[in-house]
């Protein structure tokens, strides 16, 4: 699969629920230098999210295109749900005109998070999904190499009234320790095998870590820099 693009170097931004990261990749999504994060402010609104994204990014340089991995559901550059943030004030915010506004004007291009993570790690063959497990859970499939249509598994039930997000998200760690969790991720894990029956699953996100005990072949953790390494695809196509 081809994970380069035109661009010389992207800057690639991942929002997330806990922490903002970003760093300046190559086009075969090789990060150029170490990089960069905060915690997320809160409460959050896209203003105050601006200004902590061109404070983060302010010691990047070199950059001629922008990618931002966002957690919600994105389309056409906008956001249209925020689930960890202030939900009106996000609804349909123009993220990534803005942010290409604030940083000089470069192109920038907008991405659910776990897309944009899934970018790197995918192999281009049969059925890949991504699991992002951290603040919540987030999800991104693809059939040979292209992405398929958004599916916001994060909010729909798996357990009574518990959503993916409130079953393996980070308060369900902290609430119920390790164990439990990763008993919940077992199950989690079978669930979406049961709906998808694909035919890799790429799990990510900080909470990934904490996952103990043997995988599958079918099962394969991946570094949470992906969320910047990703980046570099979207320019792939570009002239």
């Amino acid at each position: 699969m081809s994970r380069g693009g035109s661009a010389s170097r992207i800057l690639g931004v991942d929002i997330g629920g806990t922490h903002l990261k970003a760093g300046v990749v190559d086009t075969k999504g090789k990060l150029l230098a170490d990089k960069v994060h905060v915690p997320t402010p809160y409460p959050n609104t896209p203003d105050v999210m601006l200004r902590a994204l061109v404070d983060l990014v302010a010691p990047l340089k070199g950059y001629d295109r922008i990618s931002i991995g966002f957690p919600g559901v994105v389309r056409d550059g906008k956001v249209l749900t925020a689930p960890h943030y202030d939900m009106a004030a996000w609804a349909g915010f123009p993220l990534a005109a803005e942010l290409a506004k604030r940083l000089g004007g470069h192109p920038a291009k907008l991405i659910n998070d776990a897309e944009m993570q899934g970018l790197y790690v995918i192999k281009g063959r049969g059925l890949e999904l991504v699991l992002t497990l951290g603040t919540g859970a987030g999800t991104a499939l693809f059939l040979d190499g292209k992405l398929a249509p958004h599916l916001e598994l994060a909010h729909h039930p798996i357990h009574k009234k518990k959503t993916y997000n409130d079953y393996v998200g980070d308060k369900a760690l902290k609430k119920i320790g390790k164990k439990r969790w990763n008993k919940r991720v077992r199950k989690t894990i079978g669930i979406l095998y049961a709906l998808l029956f694909y035919d890799h699953l790429f799990i990510g996100g900080g909470n990934s870590a904490h996952i103990e005990g043997g995988l599958p072949d079918t099962i394969t953790l991946v570094s949470n820099d992906a969320g910047i390494e990703g980046g570099a695809a979207l320019w792939r196509d570009s002239e």
